[in-house]
């Protein structure tokens, strides 16, 4: 009896035992497959199918792979409507009215019938837009300003160079200037001569001035006579160039000098010196060339399309290289009556103050024509925002966020970085000014065009055409 009740409080004991290990059973950690974590198979190029790769990766654009699992969870979001078709996911005008894939194996992307997508325009994802780098502005009207560049040269003003030239004949006893390029100040002597004639010349005024003042006791007319023959005499020793203090010294001495100074009749530069001492000249004969280069010429070369906008007396700036940290002032003195058919330039002759010297004749530099203003504000584009086909011209105007309009441009004159639009925008469009024409390889530019043919034809273009390929 003792040992029937043993096996049955052991029994007892082992069903307690059993209960309270199944309550106290730590829960076990939930499936992931159940919980829908389902583990990808491979990543594939967002770009191109055919590369994958066992583990996560980017792409050469910094964009993830896409993980491909072995059966993709269904979109819990509800779709916004109706699908009303399927369109290209680059923003080709290609559509569908069943889901495919492009050439790439990119997904068409559907359009609903609450959210329709406007005709004619391109579609650029925000990541995209980022990492291309777009900007825009906001139109406006404006002062339109425009400044006319040129190259040019210094030159020497031909007015400032002078000839030293004798007008008798003689020898060059001494020669004080002696080098090309030096420069001279007004009435310095050049060289000293000694000529015959001059000799002559020297007595005949002396013996001129001798019959005058013995015939001083004499009548009127005899002492009339003498007189102009002695003022004659000194006439003819002036228009010799003699210096007034060499005639002097000849009228207070009363006798010849053997040899007189040849004086310089401007400040400047000798630019040429064929005189040599000792050597023979001739009347009218090439001593000295001297330039006075305190006023200098630059001749600027201005395209034929730019002449229209040059006039005299306007003011110009102009930057010489080897000075490129000063400005320098001058106006327009004159324009040329003919145009370098090898350049299809006009010279334009610019005048320029040069009282330190530093503007030397050879001497380059560029050349900025003042602004000519208009007072009235026109609209006006940044030339950036402008996508010229040739026969056309196309700005792209921002509608929303990732979305872009090609509008056809009418274009007037040209300022400093804008054109004034004459027809195909309005102030306050945002206009793009900086990877527009990444955006038209991102997309398909010519079949957005296609929508805006009437429109090119408004602002009187041409031609309806765009030399914009297939993207």
């Amino acid at each position: 009896m003792t040992r029937y009740v043993q096996l049955i409080l052991i029994l007892i004991l082992g069903v307690s035992l059993g209960f309270w290990a199944g309550r106290l059973e730590v829960p076990k950690k939930p499936d992931a497959t159940a919980a829908g974590e389902t583990k990808p198979l491979y990543y594939r190029h967002p770009m191109n199918p055919k590369i994958t790769s066992p583990v996560p990766a980017k792409d050469e654009m910094g964009m993830d792979y896409v993980p491909i699992y072995a059966e993709q969870p269904a979109a819990a979001a509800p779709e916004p409507g109706k699908i009303l078709y399927y369109r290209h996911p680059m923003g080709a005008a290609d559509t569908s009215p069943v889901p495919k894939k492009d050439e790439m194996g990119m997904d068409y992307l559907p359009v609903y019938e609450s959210e329709p997508e406007a005709s004619g325009q391109i579609r650029i994802s925000p990541e995209k837009i980022q990492r291309l780098g777009v900007s825009t502005e906001t139109l406006a009207k404006r002062v339109l300003t425009r400044s006319i560049r040129a190259l040019g040269s210094i030159q020497v003003d031909e007015r400032r160079v002078h000839a030293v030239t004798p007008k008798f004949e003689g020898w060059i006893s001494r020669l004080y200037v002696n080098a090309t390029g030096q420069t001279v100040k007004r009435g310095q002597p050049l060289l000293e001569i000694y000529s015959p004639e001059l000799m002559t010349a020297q007595q005949e005024y002396l013996i001129a001035r001798q019959g005058q003042q013995a015939l001083q006791q004499g009548s009127a007319q005899a002492r009339g006579t003498a007189e102009h023959l002695t003022d004659n005499a000194l006439q003819r020793l002036h228009y010799w160039d003699i210096a007034p203090a060499q005639l002097q010294r000849l009228q207070i001495q009363g006798k010849p000098v053997d040899t007189l100074p040849l004086l310089s009749p401007v400040n400047g530069v000798v630019l040429e010196k064929p005189a040599q001492e000792g050597m023979r000249f001739m009347p009218g004969e090439l001593l000295f060339r001297i330039a006075d280069l305190s006023a200098v010429w630059l001749l600027a070369e201005v395209f034929e399309q730019d002449i229209g906008g040059v006039h005299p007396n306007q003011a110009v700036q102009v930057h010489i290289n080897a000075y490129p940290d000063q400005l320098f002032s001058g106006k327009v003195e004159f324009i040329y009556p003919t145009l370098a058919t090898e350049t299809r330039t006009v010279k334009v002759r610019v005048e320029l103050p040069n009282a330190e010297g530093l503007l030397k004749p050879g001497l380059y530099g560029s050349v900025t024509l003042a602004a000519l203003e208009d007072r009235d504000e026109r609209l006006a584009v940044p030339d950036s925002a402008v996508i010229d086909s040739g026969a056309r011209q196309v700005v792209l105007v921002q509608r929303g966020e990732g979305r872009f309009e090609p509008h056809v441009v009418k274009l007037g004159r040209q300022a400093d970085g804008y054109w004034e639009v004459l027809a195909g925008l309005d102030a306050g469009d945002r206009v793009v000014t900086r990877a527009n024409f990444l955006i038209d390889a991102e997309s398909n530019l010519k079949s957005a065009l296609d929508g805006f043919n009437n429109q090119g034809a408004d602002v009187g273009q041409a031609t309806p055409e765009t030399q914009h390929g297939d993207r």
